[in-house]
């Protein structure tokens, strides 16, 4: 039976300590990678990264999974363009191959997402704006002008 020295054993209970706090944050609100990093970017880098490796094989880090639901939760909770969901992600930290990705695989969702938003935004502004400037609002708030024209026509049939 091997014995660890002192020093090893001092180091793997740092480790230890270390990965519990990482771990408290990452459970308290999922967290990307990005954020992670950026939180423990004072500690020592291979304990970081040592952390992170572990995490991801348990599956507590793992961005793909965070795309999937940041924009389950844009969706019930927002009004957002395509874009808007986009840069979000971006500013998380998000690689864009995984948003690209998601956004691919759900292009009819999410162009369905994108409608809906923008024809609650039309509601909500019908009584103080015209259509035109509604429409430039969208535009710049990144909506696709098929998307806006869809969603007026959808409004002006009911």
């Amino acid at each position: 039976m091997e014995y660890m020295s002192k020093e090893k054993f001092e180091q793997a209970e740092k480790v230890e300590k270390f990965k519990n706090k990482m771990l408290k944050y990452i459970v308290y609100k999922k967290r990307t990678e990005a954020e992670i990093r950026q939180k423990f970017s004072e500690e020592d880098e291979n304990m970081v990264e040592e952390a992170i490796e572990y995490f991801k094989e348990l599956n507590y880090i793992n961005d793909e999974v965070y795309v999937e639901r940041a924009i389950n939760e844009f969706k019930a909770l927002k009004n957002m363009s395509i874009k808007e969901v986009e840069y979000k992600l971006v500013q998380k930290g998000i690689r864009k191959k995984f948003i690209d990705d998601y956004i691919c695989k759900n292009k009819e969702t999410m162009l369905e997402y994108e409608i809906s938003s923008a024809k609650s935004i039309i509601l909500k502004k019908q009584c103080k704006l015209e259509e035109k400037d509604i429409k430039d609002y969208l535009y710049k708030k990144g909506y696709m002008a098929d998307s806006i024209n869809i969603a007026f026509d959808e409004l002006n049939e009911n």
